[in-house]
């Protein structure tokens, strides 16, 4: 699979990585991943998974999603892809169709995956559909599991930058998002002129050059609803493709994303939040101008989002608020005020949640390999 963007070149097409008659072992793997949320989001894309904007995250903590892959050799030979899918420990059968042909489409990169039976149990942390970028998670530990795999059969990848990239690539090709969640604290996805080292193929780590404060950023996530979305991610970036705004949205989001990397650079909360905040916002209102419209967002997010927005008024805290693509809210502060902030969060925001439900989340350290 070979993809040229930006002058650069990827090619992960390796038909080497073939397993020799007689030398499987039955064996295992397992991540845990995180999820993110974009500051600046991507929505809508082309070609094969590209994104028409750049992003940039918060890689969470509490948010994840933990996979085991088992593999031996293959047992049904008549088949492409021989795979048994367990979520939360039942059965689903429907996502294993999804898993097969993402290894389908993937085989040219993974040849082997044509030669072995895998048994693939997952978990999260959160509610999956709901807005918290599960396919960030789940695709990402999905595919640090291949990118083990591959190391632990072939020896290859032992370099941790080119195991990170290709597991990048690789995440991205099943969820764009999934693509920042290979990497700690802050990544960026998507080319950006301003930063040589950007591309569509797969996000880079960011933080080295961003204020210590948001190295340590809290990131609260409260269900405003458990229930999967009406309207899936997938579906929504596909009616990007009619909506008038779309041209327009790309150049703000490039122009934004400038504006942003300056408030995180300097340690700019307060411009930062704002900066946010709009995003969020935009998200929704493209959502809402896509033909057929839909609307994600529930009346408790517009309460919570009041409620917020008058505290940081009558307390002057830097309290800030974004979205994903769902209706639930995020809250985003820095660290040093958590204990001014607890009362409002108890108080204020957890009774509009379903079942008093919240995660207490913050940046983190990115993926675990937990074998």
């Amino acid at each position: 699979m070979r993809i040229k963007w930006q002058n650069m070149s990827v090619d992960y097409k390796n038909s080497k990585l073939v397993i020799e008659s007689g030398i499987l072992k039955e064996g295992r793997v397992s991540w845990k991943s995180p999820s993110n949320i974009a500051l600046i989001k991507y929505w809508g894309k082309h070609g094969v998974q590209l994104p028409r904007n750049a992003s940039i995250s918060f890689t969470l903590q509490n948010a994840f999603t933990e996979t085991i892959m088992e593999y031996n050799s293959q047992k049904n030979k008549s088949v492409n892809i021989d795979l048994e899918f367990y979520f939360e420990g039942k059965s689903n059968p429907a996502f294993a169709e999804k898993i097969k042909k993402y290894f389908l489409s993937i085989s040219d990169i993974f040849p082997f995956v044509k030669q072995l039976h895998f048994t693939i149990r997952s978990h999260n942390s959160f509610p999956h559909s709901s807005g918290i970028a599960s396919s960030a998670s789940s695709m990402s530990a999905l595919s640090l599991c291949l990118c083990s795999l591959e190391s632990q059969i072939f020896g290859t990848l032992k370099n941790d930058e080119e195991f990170r990239k290709k597991a990048s690539y690789i995440s991205r090709l099943g969820s764009g998002s999934a693509s920042r969640s290979i990497y700690e604290k802050i990544a960026i996805w998507g080319h950006f002129g301003e930063i040589e080292t950007t591309s569509d193929l797969y996000a880079i780590p960011y933080y080295e050059k961003i204020h210590e404060i948001f190295h340590t950023y809290h990131d609260d996530i409260f269900i405003i609803s458990q229930g999967e979305k009406a309207v899936s991610s997938s579906a929504g970036h596909a009616l990007m493709e009619d909506n008038l705004y779309a041209s327009p949205r790309y150049q703000q989001a490039y122009q934004r994303m400038h504006h942003l990397l300056i408030a995180m650079e300097q340690g700019d909360i307060e411009r930062f939040g704002t900066i946010v905040e709009n995003e969020a916002l935009t998200l929704h209102a493209l959502m809402m101008t896509s033909s057929p419209s839909y609307i994600l967002m529930k009346p408790n997010t517009l309460e919570m989002i009041n409620r917020i927005r008058q505290f940081r008024k009558e307390s002057q805290q830097p309290v800030y608020f974004t979205l994903d693509a769902g209706p639930n809210i995020h809250l985003l502060y820095p660290d040093h005020i958590y204990d001014k902030i607890q009362p409002f969060i108890q108080n204020q925001l957890v009774p509009l949640c379903e079942n008093g439900y919240y995660i207490p989340d913050k940046v983190g350290l990115g993926p675990l390999e937990l074998e």
